[in-house]
Order: structure tokens, then sequence, then C-alpha cells
């Protein structure tokens, strides 16, 4: 036998119905007079839905949901996920550091997604080397310098990479990085590691 909806719960699928219904109705781009028109639902009673001031009838709900192209299940469907999914404090940041010192990698990217995209907070003293195996096939490093100026190294050809600019690169081959400006270099590196189509 179903349980019956707790006032709390009623309310929180009232709220979310009248956010649903709003966000739809713009994306459409269309007044409550142009959904009125195409659901036959009152203007008002749209309004007092959208301000979650009315509880609609599952008649009133299926014409708009008719109207705005979604199912009945989607648009009653009550979203109670966390809108913060995870707070990662400094102390908790894991930091790689290069075999020479003068480079570190602070993993700012979510665990959950290392086999397949990891990002890094790059930074560099004057000098400093990060050099690399290669990682598997079809991987891409993306490299957006902030500060400083970078050399790379992608197996045997040479680039600068300048403050301001980005380059992509192979990361199933060798490759290297060498901080050969005056100052310290700053930059977020991207990893993606499944196979991707390089045009």
């Amino acid at each position: 036998m179903p349980l019956k909806k707790t006032a709390k719960e009623k309310s929180a699928h009232s709220e979310q119905l009248g956010k649903t219904i709003s966000r739809l109705r713009q994306a459409y781009n269309l007044s409550l007079g142009e959904l009125s028109e195409q659901s036959g639902v009152a203007k008002s009673i749209i309004s007092q839905i959208e301000k979650n001031e009315t509880n609609p009838t599952l008649s009133t709900i299926d014409r708009l949901s008719s109207a705005l192209d979604i199912s009945v299940d989607e648009i009653l469907r009550c979203d109670t996920r966390p809108k913060f999914i995870q707070h990662q404090k400094p102390a908790g940041t894991p930091l790689l550091t290069s075999e020479d010192g003068l480079v570190t990698l602070s993993i700012i990217g979510w665990l959950k997604t290392v086999e397949w995209l990891q990002i890094y907070d790059y930074r560099s003293l004057p000098g400093g080397v990060l050099e690399s195996e290669p990682h598997g096939a079809g991987t891409v490093e993306s490299l957006s310098l902030f500060s400083g100026c970078l050399e790379i190294t992608v197996d045997d050809e040479v680039q600068v990479l300048n403050a301001g600019e980005t380059w992509r690169y192979r990361g199933d081959l060798p490759h290297k990085i060498i901080n050969i400006g005056d100052e310290p270099a700053h930059a977020t590196m991207v990893m993606i590691l499944k196979p991707t189509t390089i045009d």
C-alpha cells in the first residue's frame, strides 16, 4: 500500500512543478498568455502554479505538459539531489611534484573522473621541467597558460606557449614541458584519456 505524501513532500513537489513549468515556458519563449492559449489552462492558474500558490489537478498538469512537449512523469519529477556535490579544501587537494622539485601539479579535477578526465593546476619556477612518458592511446593534453612562457616538446617537435595561449597536443607520445621564462609560470592542464579524434 503506497504511503501518503507528507505536507512537506507535497510542497516540495508543488514548488518543483512550478519551477519546471516556468523554466520550460521561458525556454520556449512563451508568455503566460501564449502558454494559456496552447494548453487551454487559464493564464491566472499558470501564474499561480509557477508561484507555488496552488496545487493543480492532474488534468491541468497533463494539458500543460502536452503544450510544453514533456511527459507528465518528467514534469512531476521532484529533483532532490544536492546542489553542491563536493567541497574540496586546500589540505585535501592532491599535489604532485616534478623530479627537479620546480614544478607542482595540484589535482583540481574530480577524482571520480581520473580514468578519462584529469584537470591540474600547473605551476613552475623558471627552469622547471615536467617530463612525461606516453599515456594511453588517444590521450590528448590541453595546456592553457595564464602567465610565464613554456616550451612544449612532443616526441621531436617543439612549440612555445605564451601567456594567454593554449596548446593541445598528443599525450600518447613522449612529451616535456619546460619553463623557459624568467618568471614563474601558471597554467591549467587538462588531460582527456579517452580516445579522441584529432582533425
